[in-house]
């Protein structure tokens, strides 16, 4: 089991500042709030997934709306739930030698794991240049999707979505990058998460 799903903070290496330790917490409080968001996302998807289906077989008359409201869902509910994934320790990835190199070899697990942080900060960098334009134009120009006369919905909020999930997603590959420089550990899920 890796530090991360044991769920306890190390003793030693507790952040110096209290303005670091509110930071974090609120880090984690807004992790926490948008993962339950995209839990409860999860649930209206449904929800709206069977009104749909029972519409079209029992009604003949289906839920206009629905292919497009799901597909953004999607894109939502990852962006919503990334960053407590982060946080987690549960983005895919192959645990196999990343755990047997902390077991055998600290100090190239150490530089190991920097390279990822690295690496997941790199990534969502180069994804917030691209979707902050994105979301700008999207709120500016009204872009939409559907069909008029049947149904429309605004493409910027699910913009904002992803831009938020990206935006904490990168706080969080900087933070644990930052506690791997500090103490050479990757844990700072609070207890219990």
């Amino acid at each position: 089991m890796s530090e991360y799903e044991q769920g306890a903070l190390p003793s030693s290496g507790a952040p110096k500042s209290l303005i670091a330790a509110k930071l974090g917490l609120g880090l984690d409080g807004l992790l926490s709030v948008m993962n339950s968001i995209g839990s409860g996302w999860i649930f209206l998807l449904m929800v709206m997934i069977c009104v749909d289906a029972t519409g079209r077989t029992f009604f003949a008359h289906p839920f206009h709306g629905v292919n497009e409201l799901v597909e953004m869902s999607i894109v939502g509910i990852v962006f919503m739930q990334l960053g407590d994934a982060t946080r987690r320790g549960r983005l895919t990835r192959s645990d196999g030698f990343y755990n047997l190199m902390r077991a055998r070899a600290p100090g190239f697990w150490r530089y190991q794991a920097t390279i990822f942080e690295l690496l997941g900060i790199t990534f969502f960098v180069i994804v917030l240049t691209g979707a902050i334009p994105e979301m700008i134009d999207a709120y500016q120009l009204d872009y939409f999707v559907g069909e008029e006369g049947l149904f429309t919905f605004p493409e910027w909020p699910i913009k904002l979505v992803i831009v938020l999930g990206c935006l904490v997603t990168l706080l969080q590959f900087v933070r644990i990058l930052w506690r791997i420089v500090r103490t050479g550990s990757a844990q700072i899920s609070p207890p219990g998460a």
